[in-house]
C-alpha cells in the first residue's frame, strides 16, 4: 500500500503527464525540439530570398514584401484557429497531419511557376508551420510537474536555433542549388520528422481531451485571458519582448550593409549564429522555473534586455558591441519567453493547447508592430533611433514586470513551495 508521499507523487505525475505510463527521455526532448525549429524555420526561410524569388517569377517589389507578410499572416491565423485543436484531438494524430500537409504546401512553394501560387502557398505554410505551438504544449503535458520548465526549456531551444539559423541555411542552400532547394529539403527533412514522431509519440495520455465543439473551442480562448490576469499579463510581456526582438532582427540588416562595414547578405545572416547563443537561456530559464524563481528571472531578464540596447547603440562604430548587444538581447528574450510558456501552462494543464496558442497571438503582434516600427524608423531617423525605441519598449515590460510582481500569483512558486 503506498504511503501519503507516494500517493502524492502519483497524483502529482498524473497532473504532470507522467502518469501516462510514456517515458519523456532526453532523447524524445530532443525530437521535439528539433521538429520544433524545423517547423518555424519555415516562416523565416523566405527572408534572404526575396530578391532572388521575384526575379525569378517575375514580381513587383510591393508583390515580393508581400511572400513575408502572408506567410506571417498565416501563422497568426493558425495560432488562433489551429493550435487550441490539441485540446480536443488526439496529438499525436494531430501533429502527424499537420506536418504531412506542410509537406505539400513546401512542396507547392517549391514547385510554384506563378506568383499566386506562390503567395498562396506561403499562406498554407505559415498555417500549418504553427504545429510548433502544439508540439509545445504536448511536451509540457507530457513532463512532470517538477520538471515541465527543464522540458518547456530545451524544446524552445529548438525554436530558438530555428527562427535564428533559418537566414544563414536558407542563404547558404539557395547559393548552391537555387532557392526552391530551400523547400524541398525542408520537405523532404518535414516528411521523415512526422514518420519518427508517428513511431515515437504515445497515442494519448491519461486524461481525455475537452469534448467541446469546435465553436465552443474558440470562444473558451478568449474566456480563458477574461478570467486570468496572469494569463493577460504574461501576453502583454510576450507581445513587448518580442517587438523588442523584431525591433532589432528586422532592422540590423540595415546599418550593417552600409558603410563601413558594407557586408554581405551571407555574412549579416551569419549572425543569427551568435544569437543562437539565446538557446542557452531557454533551458536554463527553465531550470530556475522548476525551482519556483520565474519571478525573480523574468525580473533579471528583463533588466538584461532593457541594458542591451546601450551596446547595441554602437553598433556602427563596433561590431564587438554589436554581439554583446545580441547575445544579451537574445538572452533575455527566452529566458522570458520560456518563463512565460511554463506559467501560463501550468494555471489549466487540461488547456495547454489554448493558452499557448493565445499566448503566441500576442508574439506575432508583437514581432510585427516591432518589425513596422524598426524599419520605419530607420528610414526616417537612422539607427539611433531604432535603439531607442528598442530601449523604450524593453523598459516599458520592465516597468510592467515591478508594478505586478507581487500583486499576481505565481503558480509555479506555490508548486515548489
Amino acid at each position: 500500500m503506498l504511503d501519503d508521499r507516494e500517493a502524492a507523487r502519483s497524483r502529482a505525475a498524473v497532473r504532470g503527464g507522467g502518469g501516462s505510463g510514456f517515458v519523456l527521455s532526453r532523447g524524445v526532448v530532443l525530437l521535439f525540439a528539433i521538429a520544433c525549429g524545423t517547423a518555424v524555420a519555415n516562416v523565416y526561410f523566405a527572408q534572404p530570398l526575396l530578391v532572388t524569388v521575384g526575379h525569378d517569377l517575375a514580381m513587383s517589389p510591393a508583390l515580393v514584401g508581400s511572400v513575408v507578410t502572408l506567410t506571417h499572416v498565416g501563422y497568426g491565423l493558425g495560432l488562433f484557429f489551429l493550435v487550441p485543436l490539441g485540446d480536443v484531438a488526439d496529438r499525436r494524430r494531430l501533429i502527424v497531419t499537420q506536418l504531412l500537409v506542410l509537406v505539400v504546401a513546401l512542396a507547392a512553394v517549391a514547385t510554384a511557376r506563378t506568383s499566386a501560387i506562390l503567395l498562396a502557398s506561403m499562406a498554407a505554410m505559415g498555417l500549418l508551420a504553427v504545429v510548433t505551438q502544439t508540439l509545445v504544449a504536448f511536451a509540457a503535458s507530457l513532463a512532470p510537474a517538477d520538471r515541465r520548465g527543464r522540458v518547456v526549456g530545451l524544446v524552445t531551444s529548438g525554436v530558438v536555433v530555428g527562427i535564428l539559423l533559418a537566414r544563414t541555411a536558407s542563404g547558404l542552400m539557395a547559393d548552391l542549388a537555387g532557392w526552391r532547394s530551400v523547400y524541398l529539403a525542408s520537405a523532404v527533412l518535414t516528411a521523415l520528422l512526422a514518420l519518427v514522431l508517428h513511431r515515437v509519440l504515445p497515442r494519448r495520455t491519461d486524461a481525455p481531451p475537452a469534448s467541446l465543439r469546435y465553436g465552443q473551442l474558440l470562444r473558451s480562448t478568449v474566456t480563458l485571458f477574461a478570467r486570468e490576469p496572469l494569463l493577460r499579463l504574461r501576453a502583454l510581456l510576450g507581445l513587448l519582448i518580442f517587438a523588442a526582438f523584431s525591433t532589432l532582427w528586422s532592422s540590423i540588416a540595415l546599418p550593417l550593409s552600409k558603410p563601413p562595414y558594407s557586408l554581405s547578405h551571407t555574412a549579416i545572416g551569419a549572425l543569427g549564429l551568435v544569437g543562437a547563443v539565446g538557446a542557452l537561456a531557454a533551458t536554463v530559464a527553465g531550470r530556475l522555473n522548476d525551482r519556483g524563481l520565474s519571478r525573480r528571472t523574468t525580473g533579471t531578464a528583463l533588466a538584461l534586455l532593457t541594458a542591451s540596447w546601450l551596446p547595441l547603440a554602437f553598433t556602427r562604430s563596433s561590431l564587438w558591441a554589436l554581439v554583446v548587444g545580441v547575445v544579451l538581447l537574445d538572452l533575455a528574450v527566452q529566458a522570458v519567453h520560456v518563463t512565460n510558456q511554463t506559467l501560463i501552462h501550468a494555471l489549466h494543464p487540461d488547456a495547454g493547447s489554448r493558452l499557448i496558442g493565445g499566448y503566441m497571438v500576442f508574439y506575432s503582434i508583437g514581432s510585427a508592430t516591432g518589425a513596422i516600427a524598426a524599419t520605419s524608423l530607420y528610414a526616417a531617423a537612422g539607427w539611433g533611433a531604432v535603439c531607442v525605441l528598442g530601449a523604450a519598449i524593453s523598459c516599458l515590460a520592465f516597468v510592467l514586470w515591478a508594478l505586478t510582481r507581487h500583486s499576481i500569483p505565481d503558480p509555479t512558486a506555490e508548486a515548489a513551495v
